[in-house]
């Protein structure tokens, strides 16, 4: 799992959810090169850890947020979202922002409902 960028948790449980952070293209504290394509797959690395480590994976998504700073890559995005989430359709919202942290292109942020949740 990739170091926050600043004073956050990458994911908290709240009741039956969890609620991850805004994730970044960053690895190793560093944003990938390769621009938005590579940044979102990193993204998709970063959210699959982060949820790991709660015991969930992108099947347990109910939501995503995504935050492009350039809607003219929402194609590009949504691509690879598709293909990240393999048939599984999260509701999901696409916001367009001025700037995002250390030049980040895309950002996602995912609530996932709790596997033992799920399980009752």
């Amino acid at each position: 799992m990739s170091t926050p960028v600043g004073p956050y948790s990458p994911i908290m449980a709240g009741g039956d959810f969890l609620f991850t952070a805004g994730q970044i293209g960053i690895s190793d504290g560093v944003l990938v090169d390769g621009g938005v394509e590579a940044e979102t797959r990193q993204v998709f690395v970063n959210l699959r850890a982060v949820l790991a480590s709660a015991g969930a994976s992108l099947t347990d998504v109910v939501k995503a947020t995504v935050f492009l700073v350039d809607m003219g890559d929402y194609a590009a995005v949504n691509k690879i979202y598709s293909e990240e989430f393999d048939g599984h359709r999260p509701a999901r919202s696409a916001v367009a922002v001025v700037a995002l942290p250390i030049g980040a292109q895309v950002e996602i942020e995912v609530i996932a409902a709790r596997p033992a949740a799920v399980a009752d």
